[in-house]
């Protein structure tokens, strides 16, 4: 599948270029509500720049605070997601960097030529869903539908964005030193590629 470009599903638009650093977060269903995010919306009148980056980092900040049944905070749930994110690198996608926070992850990408940045995140949350649904002895949707995603634009943001991965669960008050996470790039000790 070709990748897109620019385009819009559900209340976030997105940017699927294939061979693009893409910065990628994905969270479970219940850790963010709907009425919650219009609400938002309707604050800061969401169609231009500014007012976006003012409603990813409220949403963010939300994330962080641990809200739903963080279902993510269980290590064997947890490890069903680092798997399958491992798993498909060197295939659809070069994995840089990552961080499985209880309820909503972070993720670091640079997309394979002819793999849409969709059938990425449809692949992660398909795959896991089933596995983690079985494990939990749990039904009904697991991950929320849409997805933020963000283009890394050069090298400094590049480095940003690394750095905001690994610090999440320290920002979060989850441990006191990036690599103390186990369910994490810098956790697993996974090597970075250069810019």
């Amino acid at each position: 599948m070709i990748p897109k470009g620019h385009h819009q599903r559900g209340y976030l638009p997105h940017r699927d270029y294939g061979g693009a650093l893409q910065t990628i977060t994905f969270r479970l269903a219940d850790s963010l509500p709907v009425h919650v995010v219009e609400k938002w919306k309707a604050e800061l009148h969401s169609s231009d720049e500014e007012n976006q980056k003012g409603l990813a980092r409220r949403i963010a900040r939300y994330e962080d605070a641990g809200h739903g049944n963080c279902y993510l905070r269980n290590p064997e749930v947890a490890e069903i997601v680092q798997g399958a994110l491992i798993k498909g690198h060197d295939e659809h996608y070069q994995l840089i960097a990552w961080c499985i926070m209880p309820n909503h992850i972070h993720v670091l990408i640079r997309q394979a030529a002819q793999t849409s940045l969709g059938k990425i995140v449809r692949s992660w949350k398909g795959s896991t869903a089933r596995e983690i649904n079985l494990h939990l002895n749990r039904e009904g949707p697991l991950w929320a539908k849409d997805y933020f995603d963000r283009a890394i634009r050069d090298q400094e943001h590049f480095w940003r964005a690394i750095t905001y991965i690994h610090q999440n669960p320290v920002r979060a008050n989850l441990v006191k030193e990036p690599a103390d996470w186990p369910f994490s790039s810098k956790g697993q000790d996974w090597p970075l590629p250069a810019f």
